[in-house]
C-alpha cells in the first residue's frame, strides 16, 4: 500500500488534478442502473427471468407497502393483428408478463396493484377490452391479491381528473389532466413492448405513456369545454396539432409551434414523463415486431429478440433498450431510427428526467453486445422489398 504524509499529499494534489480529470472523463460515474436478461419464451422461464431483474434493482425497497400502478400497452384495435400472429406476440404487452409482474411486485411487498391502459377508441372497462383481444382478464386479476383494472381514457370511478405539472415548463404542454389512478398510487410502472415507431422512431417505456392521456380530453371527440366521457377516436391532436385539448385542461405553451408529427410527438412524450414520473420501467422484448408499432404500418414483421429490460429511470432504461435493438441512443433526426423525428430520449434528458449516455449507466446482466437484436436488419430487407414492389 502507498503511504504519504498530509504535507506530501497537499503538495501533490495540484499535480494530481489533470490525472484525476482524465480519469473522470474516461470513466464517468454511473448514475443509473438498468438490468437486462435473455428470455426466449413466455413460459416457465419468464418469472425467474423477471425475478432476476427485480433482484438486481432491489424492487422490495421500491414497492413494499405501496400501491403500484402498471401502465400496460394495448395500442390499436383488438382486430389489428400482424398476419396470424397473436397481438401479444407483436403489438401488445403480453398478458403473462403483466401477470408475472403483478405477482412478483406483490411478493416483494406491494399492497395494492392497479393495471391501467387508455384502451383504444373506447370508454369500456379495461376487462371488456381484454376480452375483445381474446384474453382472460381474470388471469391477471388473480395473479396476486388486490389487483384492479381501469380504462384511463375517462375520469373513471373518481369522476375527476388530476392535474400534473410538467417539470421545467414542458416543451409543448405545461401540464396534463390525467385519470385519478396516476395520482392514487405510490409507485408508477411503465410496462412497454420493445418496438420501433413510425412517428417517434422507437416506442419503449416513455412512449408507452403517450396512452396515459385520456381521449376524453385529448382525443378526436373530446368536448370543446368539458371532457367527453363517452369518447371515440385516437390522440390525433398530439400528432398534427389540429386542435387544443378541452378547455378544462391546460393548452399548449405556444399554439403556433411546429405542427410536424416528428417534432410534436417526441416532445409531448417527454412532457408526459416529466409530469408523471416513471418509477419502474419494464420492456418486454421476448417477442415483438420490427418496422413500426402496429399492423397499420406497412411492411411490419414479427421478430423474437428474446430480451427483457428493467430500470428505475425511464431515459436510461430506454437508452439500453435502444442499444439492444441495434440503435444509438445518442442519435438524432436523420439517423436511424429517427429518420423523420427528433429523439425523445434527448428531449426528456433536457427536462431533467434522466441520462441516455450509456457510459453513465450501469448495465446489470449480460453485456449489450451479447443480447443485441438487430431491428435495423429486418428494416433493410423490408425496404428493399418495398422498393422492388414499387418498381415492379
Amino acid at each position: 500500500m502507498f503511504h504519504c504524509s498530509r504535507r506530501q499529499l497537499l503538495f501533490a494534489a495540484p499535480a494530481m488534478v489533470p490525472f484525476l480529470a482524465r480519469r473522470a472523463k474516461a470513466a464517468p460515474t454511473p448514475v443509473s442502473r438498468v438490468a437486462v436478461t435473455a428470455c426466449t419464451s413466455y413460459g416457465a422461464a419468464l418469472v425467474p427471468a423477471l425475478d432476476g431483474l427485480f433482484d438486481s434493482l432491489n424492487i422490495g425497497r421500491l414497492v413494499r407497502g405501496k400501491t403500484v400502478a402498471i401502465k400496460i400497452n394495448m395500442t390499436g384495435s383488438p382486430k389489428a393483428r400482424v398476419g396470424y400472429v397473436p397481438l401479444e406476440d407483436t403489438v401488445y404487452s403480453h398478458p403473462r408478463v403483466i401477470g408475472a409482474v403483478a405477482y412478483l411486485l406483490s411478493r416483494a411487498g406491494a399492497r395494492r396493484i392497479r393495471v391501467l391502459e387508455g384502451a383504444f377508441d373506447c370508454s369500456d372497462p379495461l376487462e371488456e377490452f381484454m376480452l375483445q383481444a381474446g384474453w382472460e382478464p381474470n388471469d391477471i386479476l388473480n395473479a396476486a391479491p388486490n389487483v384492479e383494472m381501469e380504462n384511463t381514457n375517462i375520469a373513471g370511478v373518481a369522476r375527476k381528473y388530476h392535474r400534473f405539472q410538467t417539470a421545467g415548463g414542458g416543451h409543448i404542454f405545461p401540464a396534463f389532466d390525467l385519470n385519478h389512478s396516476f395520482a392514487d398510487c405510490d409507485v408508477f410502472v411503465s410496462l412497454a413492448k420493445m418496438k420501433e415507431h413510425a412517428t417517434a422512431g422507437i416506442t419503449l417505456s416513455m412512449k408507452n405513456c403517450f396512452g396515459s392521456t385520456p381521449i376524453s380530453i385529448y382525443g378526436g371527440s373530446a368536448g370543446v369545454d368539458e371532457p367527453n366521457e363517452n369518447p371515440r377516436g385516437g390522440r390525433g391532436m398530439f400528432h398534427d396539432g389540429d386542435r387544443q385539448p378541452s378547455r378544462s385542461a391546460p393548452g399548449e405553451n405556444e399554439p403556433a409551434t411546429n405542427r410536424d408529427p416528428g417534432y410534436r410527438v417526441p416532445r409531448i412524450v417527454a412532457d408526459i414523463v416529466a409530469s408523471r414520473p416513471i418509477d419502474l420501467a419494464i420492456i418486454d422484448g421476448v417477442r415483438s415486431m420490427a418496422g413500426g408499432e402496429g399492423s397499420w404500418i406497412s411492411g411490419v414483421s414479427p421478430v423474437r429478440p428474446g430480451i427483457l429490460v428493467a430500470g428505475l429511470n425511464p431515459v436510461s432504461t430506454d437508452a439500453v433498450g435502444m442499444a439492444l435493438m441495434g440503435f444509438d441512443p445518442m442519435a438524432d433526426r436523420g439517423t436511424p431510427p429517427f429518420e423523420t423525428s427528433d429523439n425523445t430520449l434527448r428531449l426528456a434528458e433536457e427536462l431533467g428526467v434522466g441520462t441516455r449516455d450509456l457510459s453513465r449507466i450501469e448495465v446489470a446482466g449480460p453485456r449489450i453486445d451479447q443480447l443485441r437484436f438487430d431491428f435495423a436488419g429486418p428494416r433493410k430487407v423490408r425496404r428493399a422489398r418495398l422498393q422492388a414492389d414499387a418498381h415492379a
